[in-house]
């Protein structure tokens, strides 16, 4: 989940926990800092309404998911309101505790305070721990890379940065101006999705593959942010997770553990070689490239040209 829509999650279910009477849609959106930041205030002038309201439902949504009860009631004057009842079970206690202590890390540690001070206030006993049912785990979001903590705030602040990155297939970074929109987590690496203003088109960065440090830049944004950013979606689809075919490879055998993995037959040749059949899609070459000389690929003719294509541009330099 991108960092910007767990945080807005948190703050929601916070505020349906804290109140008193039920509060109506404006006041929920005049109350939480991302969606004001986002859309402006609830009167009606910013001409936002319709994309608070498709955000302010999937929220309600996920919300749901997640196990937290919302309430609704209808007032005299036909104003819906929500709430969520003040006693806190203790399934309830455990999945609000654990998504508090997933952001007890960094400059996200006080917040992560707070929020659990939050949830004693709204009913969970001092004599309880949150985390009591669920004590194995132990959930982090693993955060190794410099650029993550400048592009947190760069997304949370409209802010476009400029920074170098080096594509896998390339032998040195090139600079980068992008208009930052959300990162998100997939399989233990973290990435980036923004408006890439050198290419006019939407991009998905590694943040392990940026080099050097994140530099902002003034002005505003030049493309709309879209209500939904699919990184992972994207990611998937350029790993060739998003396949319609198969290819045929061969693959060292003590290497290429994540090939393997994906792999939907695997026959051994001997001589340190094994033959692989995985799924094909759009982005397969470049991430076999990553490989380098532990794969070979047998077929199909057009992912073999399109992987010594690229082996040739990083060999030219």
């Amino acid at each position: 989940m991108a960092i910007a829509k767990a945080e807005r999650l948190m703050n929601l279910a916070l505020c349906l926990l804290g109140t008193r009477r039920p509060l109506s849609k404006r006041e929920l959106r005049d109350s939480i800092e991302a969606y004001v930041e986002a859309f402006g205030p609830g009167n009606g002038a910013s001409g936002n309404d319709d994309s608070f309201n498709r955000m302010f439902e999937r929220d309600k949504d996920d919300l749901r998911e997640l196990g937290l009860v919302i309430e609704t009631v209808e007032s005299l004057e036909g104003e819906i309101g929500y709430y969520k009842r003040q006693t806190l079970d203790a399934e309830e206690a455990a999945a609000l505790g654990l998504a508090a202590k997933v952001w007890q890390q960094a400059r996200l540690a006080g917040a992560a305070s707070g929020a659990l001070q939050k949830l004693r206030a709204a009913g969970l006993p001092e004599d309880v721990d949150p985390y009591g049912p669920h004590g194995a785990l132990e959930p982090r979001i693993p955060v190794h890379e410099a650029a993550f903590e400048p592009l947190m705030l760069a997304c949370r602040d409209r802010r476009p940065v400029v920074f170098d990155y080096r594509k896998a297939t390339a032998a040195r970074p090139e600079q980068r101006h992008v208009e930052p929109w959300a990162l998100e987590c997939w399989r233990g690496h973290w990435y980036l999705a923004g408006w890439d203003r050198d290419r006019g088109a939407e991009r998905v960065f590694r943040l392990s593959r940026i080099t050097g440090k994140v530099r902002s830049r003034g002005g505003r944004y030049t493309a709309p942010v879209p209500d939904v950013v699919t990184v992972r979606e994207t990611v998937a689809s350029w790993a060739g997770e998003i396949a319609d075919r198969s290819a045929r490879i061969r693959l060292r055998s003590d290497a290429g553990y994540p090939l393997r993995a994906k792999a939907t037959a695997v026959r051994e040749l001997g001589n340190g070689w094994d033959e692989l059949e995985i799924p094909y899609g759009h982005g397969l070459d470049a991430w076999l490239v990553e490989f380098g000389p532990d794969v070979v690929v047998l077929e199909p003719a057009e992912l073999r040209a399109d992987v010594v294509d690229r082996l040739r541009a990083v060999a030219k330099g």
